[in-house]
């Protein structure tokens, strides 16, 4: 089978797809795809994803940015045990908010007695982010958090997924949120890996709802004993499933920096 990760944003940059061969759990390595024919298309403009020299398997775009609210489908060209494999996958770029005000790296606003607090005591830092969302109870976020250049959620089992739910059309972590206890937090740091100065960086995805369910899926699967995963396939949108898995992932994103201060 053809293990495939491929993405599209609304960010101006070189976007990417990885292609694969599947292995099994306990295969040391991963045959990567070269040759293979990739493009992405709203029906209108059509974006090409070339071969990268330097990067067997690894295919990306020239300097492009999609649209928000618009339907992506994706589709590749490739060999496969013989034969000329084709693929396809459509995803919607769902909406997000222009800005982010601010982010601030915190403690926990709740009290003793609150869960993080009685789990992690005074050793975690929280990411918060500050704006007005949008009133689409249907927006759900991933937030992909970086630090000192270097990126936190490399990998799906790092990453928060946050549905925005009744929360739509709040102002996030503001005096509402903050009176009722009902801050949402992004991600954590042990204070004892924060230092004075850090760059913290937020690039917040608007993600398709059914992205949430791709990273569920996936951390059910994780692990390292074959026999204690989700008792299904993890979900994919390649098609043909029975030929390919993985997802075709679209975004936008909105993006906010802050500096580290150490109390």
């Amino acid at each position: 089978m053809i293990g495939v990760d491929a993405s599209f944003t609304d960010e101006m940059k070189h976007h990417e797809t990885i292609l694969s061969y599947t292995a099994g759990f306990y295969d040391q390595e991963v045959k990567m795809i070269k040759g293979a024919s990739v493009y992405v298309t709203d029906g209108i403009d059509t974006f090409d994803y070339h071969e990268d020299a330097s990067r067997e398997g690894h295919y990306l775009t020239d300097l492009v940015a999609g649209r928000k609210n618009t339907l992506y489908r994706l589709f590749i060209d490739v060999e496969s045990e013989g034969e000329l494999l084709h693929l396809k996958a459509e995803s919607f770029m769902p909406n997000n908010v222009e800005s982010i005000d601010s982010v601030v790296v915190k403690p926990f606003n709740g009290g003793a007695d609150t869960v993080p607090n009685i789990i992690f005591g005074d050793t975690i830092e929280w990411l918060y982010p500050y704006f007005m969302s949008l009133p689409d109870q249907s927006i759900v976020y991933m937030p992909m958090v970086t630090k000192n250049d270097t990126l936190l959620t490399d990998t799906l089992t790092q990453r928060m997924v946050i549905p925005v739910g009744g929360y739509a059309g709040y102002y996030i972590n503001g005096p509402e949120m903050q009176a009722a206890n009902k801050e949402i937090p992004i991600h954590m740091f042990r204070k004892s890996t924060l230092r004075d100065g850090d760059r913290i960086h937020v690039d917040l995805y608007s993600i398709p709802a059914d992205y949430l369910m791709y990273v569920y899926s996936m951390i059910m699967s994780s692990g390292s004993n074959p026999m204690m995963g989700a008792p299904t396939n993890v979900y994919t949108n390649i098609q043909p499933s029975d030929r390919a898995v993985g997802w075709f992932l679209t975004a936008s994103v909105a993006s906010k920096s802050t500096v580290f201060e150490d109390r």
